[in-house]
């Protein structure tokens, strides 16, 4: 069995108004999914990707009223979002400076061209250069982004440990991915990052692993992420990733049905929470796909509370 790439990344928001503002409007990515976390329904669960909501195009948010995220290594510490070509990569720095977001310019690093800047809350991002791998994308036709600069998914996932040996076991001994090379990072000092492959590899298939053994580990908050999913194309792999985290005695949350897709969450040996997530049923299963987002909408296990669980819910505009 193979994962496939990213399937989402979740990150925690405590301004929700201004980051459906920022996601949709600043980085022109459509609201594909307006609902609740499913564990907590005073908060929103947004999902931000292409037009379609195509699996590996989204990052979502939780609506947490928590203190900004205290940096540090034992997290997930930056998303990269994919574009295609230089071209674009100049369009987003142009945009990026008229809006008022600080940002890296074009830089070059692990041999892709990329800008790193962060969203409201100091979210870290970065636009890539995927030089157009990965699945197609759909464009979004109301976004304020033109279509051919429009992000097409999501790129590398970056995570910061104290040491690499266990987590590197887990993820190619467990997880079957592929430590395919390193490069420099410099953040006041040089940090060594491992990229980790999966499935046919590329941009859209790769996590970034930074061993960073003189931070403290971070304390979770806004501005921070919360987990990172991968891809398993269907329930016959999923049901397999069940069965063979349990076999390496693996703890996991065991089967979880998201509606939307199936999940299964566990965590690496530095307590990144993971997810193995399915590329199905989709975000069309419950709703018409020309007016995705456009209103709340729940599981079929919450609707009998439908009334109490919006009344509690801010507007978004």
């Amino acid at each position: 069995m193979q994962l496939t790439g990213i399937h989402h990344l979740t990150a925690v928001t405590a301004n929700v108004r201004e980051n459906y503002r920022f996601y949709t409007q600043v980085l022109g990515m459509r609201l594909v999914k307006r609902t609740v976390n499913q564990d907590d329904v005073s908060a929103y669960h947004l999902f931000y990707a292409d037009g379609a909501g195509t699996p590996g195009s989204d990052i979502t948010f939780f609506d947490w009223p928590t203190p900004p995220e205290k940096r540090g290594t034992h997290s997930i510490c930056n998303t990269a979002l994919r574009v295609t070509g230089q071209a674009s990569l100049e369009w987003w720095a142009e945009r990026l400076s008229q809006q008022g977001i600080k940002h890296s310019g074009l830089i070059e690093r692990d041999g892709r061209l990329t800008i790193d800047f962060a969203d409201n809350e100091g979210q870290r991002l970065s636009l890539i250069d995927d030089a157009g791998t990965g699945d197609a994308n759909t464009p979004w036709e109301a976004s304020p982004v033109p279509a051919e600069h429009q992000i097409r998914g999501l790129g590398p996932i970056r995570l910061s440990v104290p040491q690499l040996e266990y987590t590197d076991i887990v993820l190619t001994k467990a997880l079957n991915m592929r430590q395919v090379r390193q490069y420099s990072l410099n953040e006041g000092k040089e940090y060594i990052v491992y990229v980790y492959e999966m499935g046919a590899g590329g941009a859209a298939a790769e996590l970034h692993v930074v061993v960073q053994p003189d931070l403290a580990p971070a304390q979770p908050g806004a501005g921070g992420v919360h987990h990172v999913a991968f891809r398993t194309p269907n329930e016959e792999e999923y049901h397999g990733w069940t069965q063979r985290l349990r076999e390496l005695s693996i703890r996991t949350s065991g089967e979880i049905d998201r509606y939307y897709f199936r999940s299964l969450y566990f965590r690496e040996p530095n307590g990144i929470l993971f997810e193995i997530a399915t590329d199905g049923p989709g975000f069309a299963v419950d709703e018409d796909p020309a007016t995705l987002g456009e209103s709340v909408v729940l599981p079929p296990f919450l609707e009998p509370r439908r009334a109490a669980i919006v009344a509690n819910l801010k507007p978004l505009v």
